[in-house]
């Protein structure tokens, strides 16, 4: 077997819900050995949403954010547990956290409690609003970000106002994607200079700059996006476009090229001269909007197949499934279940010449390894149990 890319590295995931989980799941498929330490009387919620895998009590949530992982069940609360964290951080030397500031200094788990143990420990806090300013201490939701952002200020459409999005974008592509940055960069700070550091991950720091080019306008001409005004929020004619049989059809087809080639095979040669944003979009797409009305989304996915005009159909989640670039490039992989049989999940879209992916075992009951881990750290028999009778371990 190849070796995995992360395989030396030891990483306690203190993180709930979806972007910690997803961040340190990504971390365990490149070959890190994350460590989950959970709360044994409030379960996550991604543990109670339905649906869950037939014949099992585990949710398709937890066995896809747990996949790779190990877990140990701990009352935080109380100070024996907090003994047994500190017995781990010199073998498992990356934190990641999700708590709201502050939670985890009252617990004596802070970073500076921490690395008087190992200087060389890089801890991880990922919040919604980060460790300071004057919105640290707020709850938060991944609408909460995306509205502070800016982002749905020209988001949607004129008539009806911002639109939810199907994914959680501040969760996933801010808060998951810059904590796997951000740890992979301290790990090399690290290997390069033997010092760990903290690191302070905000979900709405993340999101700001994602207004991009847009937004990058604002801040040199400080004028405001509007709605269905810019090139790429369906200010041109860049947009979704029903079909028939009620589905849909995008057209990306920004460049001369691709544009004319749409413009020709949909019968409207006329339009290729006023270009992507023409002077009277409205009429412009008003007229494409009837035209793809006339044929089902199989007809204009036959038609434009034999076209390079940046035309796709708006799939299912299921259609996606079945898609047959999907299944060459391996996006969803079948990983093995603990109680044998195996579940569908998505995989993590990195590949590696040298490093594969490596989906060893689907997320399982938290808790399920708090003997082994005890045991390691040279508890015994009757310890565990007491532990257990004192609630350590809720």
């Amino acid at each position: 077997m190849k070796p995995l890319a992360l395989e030396r590295l030891k990483i306690l995931d203190f993180s709930t819900l979806l972007p910690g989980p997803y961040a340190t799941m990504v971390l365990s498929d490149l070959g890190a050995d994350v460590l989950r330490v959970v709360s044994g009387s409030r379960p996550d919620i991604t543990a109670l949403m339905p649906p869950f895998i037939s014949g099992t009590e585990i949710s398709a949530n937890l066995a896809w954010l747990g996949r790779g992982k190990s877990s140990i069940t701990l009352n935080l609360k109380k100070s024996r547990a907090v003994k047994i964290v500190k017995q781990l951080i010199p073998e498992y030397d990356i934190i990641v956290e999700q708590f709201r500031p502050g939670v985890m200094q009252r617990l004596n788990l802070g970073y500076d409690d921490l690395k008087k143990i190992n200087p060389g420990l890089i801890y991880c806090s990922l919040t919604g609003y980060g460790q300071d300013g004057p919105y640290s201490k707020r709850a938060g939701h991944d609408i909460n970000y995306l509205a502070l952002s800016g982002l749905m200020s020209y988001s949607g459409r004129k008539n009806s106002g911002p639109t939810l999005t199907g994914m959680q974008i501040a969760d996933l592509a801010s808060g998951a994607n810059n904590v796997v940055i951000s740890i992979l960069a301290a790990v090399l700070h690290r290997k390069n200079s033997g010092k760990g550091q903290y690191i302070d991950i905000s979900m709405m720091d993340g999101v700001v700059p994602f207004n991009a080019m847009t937004g990058a306008g604002t801040l040199v001409n400080g004028i405001n996006p509007g709605r269905e005004k810019e090139i790429f929020n369906g200010g041109s004619l860049y947009d979704f476009y029903e079909t028939k049989d009620n589905r849909y059809i995008s057209f990306g087809g920004l460049e001369p090229k691709f544009f004319s080639a749409f413009c020709t095979t949909i019968g409207c040669p006329e339009l290729i001269k006023d270009g992507i944003m023409p002077e009277d979009l409205d009429q412009a797409k008003s007229k494409i909007k009837k035209i793809i009305k006339t044929k089902t989304r199989k007809d204009w996915e036959k038609i434009f197949n034999k076209v390079d005009a940046c035309v796709e159909p708006v799939l299912t989640i299921t259609e996606v499934l079945d898609d047959p670039h999907v299944k060459h490039r391996k996006v969803v992989v079948d990983v093995n279940l603990k109680s044998g049989g195996s579940v569908r999940q998505f995989g993590t879209p990195i590949r590696f010449s040298e490093t594969p992916l490596h989906y060893s075992k689907a997320g399982y009951k938290p808790g399920s390894d708090n003997k082994k881990i005890l045991f390691k750290l040279g508890y015994s028999e009757k310890e565990i149990e007491d532990f257990k009778r004192t609630g350590i371990f809720d």
